[in-house]
């Protein structure tokens, strides 16, 4: 539901105000004024209100910062069918995502400044979340020649990727990261060595060789994320390690960080929430990229996630349309749609008492903000005022075919969860009220 945008001045009351940049998780109250964050109270006084505005009392319901999510695909430009920017904009919203980062391994890749203009002056045209696109790294996504960086960056692309598509030629990587270094370009790449993954559709394990499935050792994410850790460690790039899947490599990105390395990590809801055995009797809704590893991975990207050496949670968003997905296993698309159930998703950790609000809260919203140098994911007076009002107890049972996303291949079909954005706002502007 996309209601009329509410433009005049908007006091939230009586709201749970949980802010990562200040540490602060407690009551208070918060005043919207053309668009920006006018003033914040921890002792819930909001005196001398504008005479126009609108007041909401949140009743004690969490009021943040709205969502970042830096890993979102949609089939635009040139797979409509699967998912538009509009569509994906309004999932978006609907999720209490109010800043999505879209991949550019599009038809055609997003990998000179024009395909980037594209994407800014569409998401302007549809006037709902903040669309930023990330640039390809090498042209169409090949892995061989450098893209245009610095041309997209100055365009407008917040940072470089092949998304799904490893860069095996170190050469090449080490060129792409000395000259995105020296600009300042942040670099993202997911850790998989082709040798080891090509045809793989499940993480090696007794499990995955009694279903007769084609496997992936986990070793294949270690190996290619050793040698980026030594090419950052070579060049100084800033380096954004994409969706760490597993225990092993964890244990290698720890070692980067304690030697000082620039680099972050993302870890996605999926991996968080789900572990091999999902896949069950061949559910191609759980197959995924990277594939699901073991409930010891699952635990210990958690405890990541929980300690901050993880840094960032995605929703990996992969919309794919029921033909692509009602197939044999090995013939499946791999991937789900997660911008409207990353949130309720991530308040199982909460629930569960394994991370604290406030944590899971900054890995969606100040973390993502930093690492793209935005002013959004806080509640300070002058920041921007995209915000999300949610009661983290509401129970869901989640129906794929109620999704807004124009592909329903959601992992989280039939599962109950809690949480419900009862409100979103991008720049002062309600684009979301749940009905």
């Amino acid at each position: 539901m996309t209601p009329a945008p509410f433009q005049g001045p908007i006091a939230f009351q009586n709201a749970r105000l949980v802010d990562p940049a200040s540490a602060y998780d407690g009551p208070g109250a918060l005043l919207v004024v053309d668009g920006v964050i006018a003033r914040v109270s921890h002792d819930g006084d909001l005196a001398d209100l504008p005479p126009a505005a609108q007041i909401i009392d949140c009743a004690g319901g969490v009021l943040a910062p709205g969502l970042i999510d830096l890993r979102v695909m949609t089939g635009e430009p040139g797979n409509e069918p699967k998912e538009t920017l509009k569509s994906a904009a309004r999932a978006a919203a609907a999720g209490g995502v109010t800043s999505i980062v879209v991949q550019p391994n599009t038809d055609p890749a997003v990998d000179d400044p024009a395909v980037v203009d594209f994407i800014l002056r569409r998401a302007r045209d549809i006037e709902l979340v903040h669309v930023y696109p990330a640039g390809a790294a090498t042209k169409g996504c090949q892995g061989k020649a450098m893209a245009e960086i610095g041309l997209m960056h100055e365009a407008g692309c917040v940072y470089i990727t092949d998304a799904d598509h490893p860069i095996v030629d170190s050469r090449v990587m080490r060129r792409l990261l000395a000259y995105a270094g020296g600009l300042g370009v942040l670099v993202a790449h997911r850790p998989a060595d082709p040798w080891l993954t090509t045809g793989a559709v499940a993480t090696e394990s007794e499990f995955s060789g009694r279903m007769g499935l084609a496997s992936e050792p986990v070793a294949a994410e270690t190996i290619m994320l050793e040698r980026d850790i030594a090419l950052v460690a070579l060049t100084g790039a800033r380096f954004l390690v994409d969706q760490i899947s597993a225990e092993a490599p964890l244990e290698s990105l720890a070692r980067a960080k304690a030697r000082g390395l620039p680099m972050i990590a993302t870890a996605s809801i999926n991996h968080l929430t789900f572990n091999e055995l999902d896949i069950g009797d061949y559910r191609t809704f759980w197959k995924l990229t990277p594939p699901l590893r073991a409930e010891s991975d699952r635990q210990a990207l958690i405890e990541a996630v929980a300690s901050g050496l993880v840094d960032i949670v995605v929703s990996a968003h992969a919309p794919a349309p029921p033909e692509e997905k009602r197939l044999p296993f090995d013939e499946a698309s791999p991937g789900a749609v997660g911008l409207e159930t990353l949130l309720p998703a991530l308040l199982t950790l909460y629930h569960e008492g394994r991370i604290p609000l406030l944590r899971l809260i900054e890995t969606v919203t100040l973390a993502p903000a930093k690492a793209l140098g935005l002013a959004a994911g806080r509640l300070t007076a002058g920041a921007p005022a995209d915000l999300i009002l949610v009661d983290p107890d509401a129970p869901r049972l989640i129906d794929a075919a109620d999704l807004i996303s124009k592909s329903k291949n959601s992992a989280f079909d039939g599962r109950r969860l809690q949480g419900r954005v009862l409100l979103t706002l991008v720049d002062g502007r309600v684009v979301h009220r749940a009905p």
